[in-house]
């Protein structure tokens, strides 16, 4: 009696194991070594990346990225740098952003309030900018942003996970009596490639004659 409950029990476990291996197979499929690879999670997003429509795609051939109107040629190899390891760049754009930055930055300096330039520049510059605040005792300048003629990269270049591209920004002012002048600023902007953070900060100020 106990022999033939033990061999009942055997096939009963026989069935089951059975059965759980075919409800893995169902689930989790069989490994053909065709499987698309798990997203590197350093990266935001890459677990869902659609696989691209051409070859074109994945190996972009060299000195094919969009060089901004005024920037030299050569900058091409050093942008198409950048936008092979962030996509999402794009020269014209950041070139866009840049000066829209710019101005706010400025204007942002000349009102005496630094807050108004969160976000936009790194800590360093920020108490930069505020200290030269500080020394003119907080008061408001009363220069004023009258164009920006040209934007320019000057220098693009990856340093480890941080992306770096600088812009020459020549600039008409007018200072509190209305007397203007031409300007040249060379500010350079960062960005981690791998942050959610899509913005580009300010890291560096420097001014040369036009």
């Amino acid at each position: 009696m106990s022999d033939g409950s033990s061999w009942i029990e055997i096939v009963l476990l026989a069935m089951l194991a059975a059965f759980i291996g075919l409800r893995l197979v169902s689930v989790l499929g069989k490994r053909t070594g065709q499987e698309r690879p798990v997203g590197d999670s350093f990266r935001p997003g890459a677990a869902e990346v659609t696989a691209p429509t051409s070859r074109a795609a994945i190996n972009p051939v060299r000195g094919q990225a969009a060089i901004p109107a005024g920037t030299d040629s050569q900058m091409g190899p050093a942008l198409e740098a950048i936008a092979k390891v962030d996509p999402g760049f794009d020269a014209g754009r950041f070139i866009t952003g840049a000066t829209a930055a710019y101005q706010m930055i400025l204007e942002a300096f000349w009102s005496a309030n630094p807050r108004a330039m969160e976000g936009l520049v790194s800590d360093e510059v920020l108490e930069n900018f505020t200290t030269a605040i500080g020394e003119r005792d907080g008061k408001r300048l009363g220069t004023r942003l009258v164009s920006v003629d040209s934007a320019a990269i000057t220098a693009a270049e990856m340093i480890g996970q941080m992306a770096e591209v600088t812009v020459k920004f020549v600039s008409s002012m007018a200072a509190g009596d209305g007397v203007e002048s031409t300007n040249a600023d060379v500010w350079t902007f960062s960005r981690h490639i791998g942050s959610d953070d899509p913005n580009w900060l300010l890291i560096a100020t420097d001014d040369e004659s036009a």
